[in-house]
């Protein structure tokens, strides 16, 4: 072991069989507890000149590219725990590793929540973070970097850097929160966020309707946005083989709910629920398949959900298209046996489609054979200035190398 990192002790073990990310094999794991065990662990990676990559709970390992160099895991699930929850200012100071349905739970009891929807079971704070994940309420409450109101990052240098505060009109360090989220881990490790909270809803309820095709969905959809319904989040779920299923979610006190969902099944012609559809907040593909993000500005979901049909007819591998047609944020899932060159084709045609739109379309995840015939990250507006952020950070390029946008 380098002599930096065999200075730590119990602080640093010899990877094992499952200490890999994106398939490449790490030779060390950092398991700090603080955030002054973690600057320590990787004041010693940068003295040894080793390359990093952070892992919490290890639910998107396979999103972004596999690292160009891995020397060291740093395993964030010691760094878990409230710090604080200051629940008269609707304020938690959270550590990273914390699994997000952990801190729902230590929230709850105070009638609060952090209004984030983790997809991915056992997904961790930093992770969720640190790739920007949000679930179908993002289209009322907001996404991690709307929520996140102060962070504390170890630079690669080990170097401690805080933003913002606990207050939820500081403005203080505003740029370091928005740069770290979704930054993919490149820049630093994140080990204390503070996120404000909401109130937990009384009451809620979901309304379903199914239709036919991308335009009867778009209908549906603008119709709720102009009426006076608030809705919490607008799904959509367009399974392989036709159909459309629209759901609108809406929180708040019994009565108002009530009284809102019955004008939803008035604009709607659907049906009313308790419980949300078993699609619901969920990413329409497994591990080993393919799966895209794709946006667009709102008014264009229906054409992007037309696109993807007819990207599906053509190289005859229809894709799974789920997600937000309240905010403009889908995703798109293919078998993991479709031909590469199918999901090329796919992946060429949505993104098209999405530029079109307004929007992007990015390959979260792939198998090794998609990852070799498609660009994963496609044009981005930007990627000097995001190389000159990178190198600012990360001089030597030593986190997460090659994880990101551009090789970055």
């Amino acid at each position: 072991m380098p002599a930096a990192l065999d200075a730590l002790g119990d602080l640093v073990r010899r990877a094992g069989d499952g200490d890999a990310v994106a398939g490449v094999p790490a030779r060390f794991v950092g398991t700090p507890a603080t955030t002054e065990e973690a600057s320590a662990v990787l004041r010693a990676a940068a003295a040894d000149d080793l390359a990093v990559v952070v892992r919490g709970a290890g639910t998107k390992q396979d999103w972004g590219a596999p690292p160009r160099r891995l020397d060291l895991v740093l395993d964030t699930r010691r760094l878990a725990g409230v710090v604080e929850h200051a629940a008269g200012d609707l304020i938690v100071v959270v550590r990273a590793g914390t699994p997000i349905a952990e801190l729902q739970g230590k929230l709850a009891p105070a009638g609060q929540q952090l209004a984030l929807d983790a997809a991915l079971p056992g997904a961790t704070v930093g992770g969720t973070v640190a790739v920007s994940t949000s679930g179908p309420r993002r289209m009322l409450y907001g996404t991690a970097r709307d929520l996140l109101i102060g962070v504390t990052v170890v630079r690669p240098d080990g170097v401690v850097a805080r933003a913002g505060g606990k207050v939820v009109k500081n403005v203080a360090g505003y740029d370091l929160g928005k740069l770290i989220t979704g930054s993919y881990g490149t820049l630093g490790l994140i080990t204390e966020c503070v996120f404000r909270l909401h109130p937990l809803p009384a009451a809620d309820a979901v309304v379903t309707r199914r239709v036919a095709d991308p335009a009867e969905a778009g209908r549906l959809v603008a119709a709720v946005l102009a009426a006076q319904v608030v809705p919490s989040a607008i799904e959509v779920d367009a399974p392989p083989g036709g159909g459309i299923e629209v759901a609108v979610l809406v929180e708040g006190v019994p009565a108002g709910v009530r009284d809102r969902v019955a004008l939803l099944c008035r604009l709607l012609g659907g049906e009313a629920a308790q419980q949300r559809p078993d699609w619901w907040g969920t990413y329409p593909w497994r591990a080993g398949e393919t799966g895209l993000k794709v946006t667009a500005a709102l008014s264009r979901v229906p054409g992007l959900l037309a696109a993807a049909r007819d990207a599906g007819e053509r190289h005859g591998a229809p894709p799974t298209v789920r997600g937000s047609a309240g905010s403009g944020v889908l995703y798109a899932g293919l078998p993991g046996d479709a031909a590469p060159e199918a999901v090329a084709g796919i992946v060429d045609h949505l993104r098209g489609a999405a530029g079109q739109a307004g929007g992007h379309a990015v390959v979260l995840t792939a198998p090794a054979a998609v990852r070799e015939r498609v660009d994963m990250w496609g044009p981005v507006e930007g990627l000097a200035l995001m190389r000159r952020i990178k190198e600012q950070f990360d001089a030597d390029g030593r986190f997460a190398r090659g994880r990101f946008v551009g090789g970055i």
